[in-house]
């Protein structure tokens, strides 16, 4: 007999509003027997069935519910959840390059897959995933012909489902770089070493939007494989994209080369010095860029990054020409919207300039979040104009 997991009284509200997580400490008891990873039964306290998901005890996430009735997890079952997340992509508007599957948002959690053109970036962030990558793998092959399909697994929080760090091609050929469309732009794509699977995909809402203020000299700070700063150039009169990464730079060069975008200029170098250099040279933009990496991933780490992005942003705010435009961003789900509104507001303060709203926006459609999971909301991307 499978497992039969029966949660506390109470602790089945957040699943039953359609989080998918049951954590260790809120099962009252286990019955049954059956290994790591396999798909088990869960039931409020009073006995009411809840849902069915892969169990780890190896993890504090004990199961993730993905199943709210009767339905086995076989090759019927994904290739319907696949086509229904690809469906919804398609709808609104996605071709080239999009995130097919955003894992406990598509009702498929700790699976992630994201369209390069014709190859497709994977990642398995839970053992049940993991133990079933096979059989997902064929239907992506089946129903989306890639050439070829990279596992992304390289991420820290296998090692809580008791995964190793993994890079393999899964299917076909994958080359180093495959160019993708965005914006009307090419980009060479890292699938193989980039950041995440190779690129951020949920900012190209947000990059088009830079368009409307990067005029004149724009900084791009944290800039990776320059996806701001190939919009930014498209109007701006000339583009400093800065990185402490020498591999990042050389990709900015190479998409604005395939471009033929000749206004960008490369800066290799830490942001937080960087940016003291300027403030202590006099030297101003008319529009800051700031899209750092997650200053934090845990809710441990929130006190130390609030700090980190309240300094870049002061010292952005001290070097925006009166009247230009700081663009700031922060990708950790942890750094709250009301917290980062509230380190914009005394970073502000601080810097002495008068600094209002000018728009704020969040993620790419093709990464929607649940309201019922806060973990699935984490992109903050706010417009100020510096008076």
């Amino acid at each position: 007999m499978g497992y039969k997991v029966y949660l506390k009284k109470g602790e089945e509200r957040r699943i039953v509003a359609g989080h998918s997580w049951v954590y260790a400490n809120e099962v009252a008891k286990i019955e049954g027997k059956d290994k790591n990873g396999a798909l088990a039964e869960v039931f409020s306290h009073d006995g009411r069935f809840i849902g069915k998901g892969y169990v780890n005890h190896a993890s504090k996430i004990l199961i993730r519910i993905f199943i709210r009735g009767d339905m086995a997890d076989d090759a019927a079952f994904y290739e319907a959840a696949l086509l229904k997340a690809d469906d919804y992509r398609r709808k609104l508007g996605y071709k080239n390059c999009y995130r097919m599957v955003f894992g406990e948002a598509d009702n498929l959690p700790a699976l992630i897959v994201d369209k390069y053109g014709d190859y497709l970036a994977v990642q398995c962030l839970s053992l049940g995933i993991d133990m079933r990558k096979a059989l997902i793998v064929g239907i992506l092959v089946k129903l989306f012909n890639p050439k070829g399909i990279y596992e992304r697994s390289d991420v820290a929080v296998r090692k809580k489902e008791g995964l190793p760090e993994i890079k393999q091609v899964l299917y076909g050929e994958v080359p180093d770089y495959c160019e993708i469309e965005e914006n009307g732009l090419k980009m060479l794509v890292d699938i193989k070493n980039g950041q995440k699977t190779g690129y951020f995909l949920d900012q190209k809402e947000n990059r088009f939007a830079v368009r409307k203020y990067a005029k004149g000299n724009v900084l791009d700070c944290f800039c990776n494989s320059g996806g701001f700063s190939l919009n930014a150039a498209t109007v701006a009169d000339s583009v400093t994209a800065c990185d402490i990464s020498e591999l990042a730079l050389k990709n900015v060069q190479d998409n604005a080369t395939i471009n033929g975008i000749k206004n960008i200029e490369t800066l290799c170098g830490d942001v937080f010095e960087v940016l003291r250099n300027f403030r202590r040279e006099k030297r101003q933009f008319d529009t800051v860029i700031l899209d750092p990496p997650a200053f934090c991933k845990s809710a441990s780490e929130v006190k130390d990054a609030y700090r980190g992005y309240k300094d870049i942003n002061l010292m952005a705010m001290k070097i925006v020409k009166s009247g230009g435009f700081l663009v700031t961003c922060s990708c950790s789900h942890y750094m709250t919207t009301a917290l980062f509104e509230k380190m914009l507001i005394e970073a502000a303060r601080e810097s002495g300039r008068v600094v209002r709203y000018v728009e704020i926006k969040t993620q790419a459609p093709d990464h929607p979040a649940l309201l019922s999971a806060e973990e699935t909301q984490y992109l903050k991307f706010f417009v100020l104009q510096v008076i």
